[in-house]
C-alpha cells in the first residue's frame, strides 16, 4: 500500500489511496484530504506566487468524494499587488465536481513586527496518550494520522482539545506542507467534538471555511472544537486552531444530522 494520500498520476491528477477513506462510506474521502489537495495545488500551481500565504480557504463539498483518480483544476479569480484570489475544483473521471475550494492569498512582508508572541494555551502533545479515531475500516484517514486527545475523548460527547499530526505525506513524493497539516487537521473539529453517537447518527459537514493568521509550526495541529446542534437537522462545528507556539487561526462546519442509514 502506498503511504501518502494521494499518489501524483500527471500534473492536474491525483490517485486517492485507501488512506483517504471517510466514517460515513467505505467507497467515499473523509473531508481533510480532498481539502488538503485542493491547498495544495493552489499554493503549488505554477503561476503560484511564493510571497504569499494562504490566509482563508472556504471549501464546499458538493457531493461525497470518491477513492478514485481526482483531477484538479485551478483558476485566479482575481489577482492583485497584496491580494489574489484563487480557486481550486476537484472532478472524478465522470465529469462531475466534488469539491470546490476559493482560497485569499495575502502578500507577506518579512520585514514587518506586528504580531504578538504567541503563547500556548492547551496543553502540549508530548506525553498525551495516543487515541485513533474509532473507524470501523482497517485502513482509512484514522491510520494515517496521529490523534492525542488534551481533554475530551471520542466516546466523550461534547467539547473537545485534540492534537493530530500527519503519518504519511498528502502526496507521494512530496515534503508535507504547513498548509497540508492545517487542513487535513481542520476538517476533524465535528469528528473530535461530536454530541451524538456516530454509530447511530452521520452528523456530515458539506463545507469547511479556515481562517489563519500564520501557518503552522512543527508537526502537530490542535483543534479546540466544540458543536452546537441548531434544531431541524442543522448544526455547526467551531473550531480554535493552535500549534504547540499558540493559536493559528479558526475553522467552521455546516452539519448535516440525520439517522445513519442502516
Amino acid at each position: 500500500m502506498t503511504e501518502a494520500f494521494y499518489v501524483q498520476e500527471a500534473a492536474d491528477r491525483f490517485v486517492s489511496t485507501e488512506l483517504t477513506r471517510g466514517p460515513w462510506d467505505a467507497g467515499a474521502q473523509h473531508g481533510g484530504p480532498p481539502s488538503a489537495l485542493a491547498g495544495h495545488a493552489i499554493e503549488n500551481r505554477p503561476d503560484a506566487r511564493t510571497d504569499m500565504h494562504v490566509t482563508r480557504l472556504s471549501i464546499e463539498i458538493m457531493r461525497p468524494v470518491p477513492i478514485a483518480p481526482l483531477n484538479v483544476a485551478t483558476r485566479v479569480v482575481h489577482s492583485g499587488r497584496s491580494v489574489e484570489v484563487v480557486e481550486a475544483v476537484l472532478t472524478p473521471d465522470d465529469g462531475r465536481a466534488v469539491l470546490r475550494a476559493t482560497a485569499q492569498r495575502i502578500r507577506t512582508d518579512p520585514g514587518a513586527d506586528h504580531a504578538a508572541d504567541p503563547q500556548p494555551v492547551v496543553p502540549a502533545p508530548d506525553g498525551l496518550p495516543e487515541t485513533p479515531f474509532p473507524l470501523p475500516y482497517e485502513v482509512a484517514y484514522h491510520t494515517a494520522v496521529e490523534t492525542r486527545f488534551a481533554s475530551g475523548a471520542f466516546d466523550e460527547p461534547g467539547p473537545a482539545t485534540c492534537w493530530m499530526r500527519m503519518k504519511v505525506p498528502l502526496v507521494e513524493g512530496h515534503p508535507i506542507a504547513p498548509l497540508s497539516r492545517a487542513l487535513i487537521a481542520a476538517d476533524s473539529g465535528n469528528g473530535v467534538s461530536g454530541v451524538l453517537d456516530w454509530r447511530k447518527y452521520v452528523f456530515i459537514n458539506p463545507d469547511l471555511s479556515v481562517h489563519l493568521h500564520r501557518n503552522p509550526d512543527g508537526e502537530w495541529v490542535c483543534l479546540e472544537s466544540r458543536t452546537t446542534l441548531g434544531g431541524e437537522g442543522i448544526g455547526m462545528a467551531a473550531t480554535v486552531l493552535h500549534d504547540v507556539r499558540g493559536p493559528i487561526g479558526t475553522a467552521a462546519q455546516s452539519l448535516l444530522i440525520a439517522p445513519r442509514p442502516g
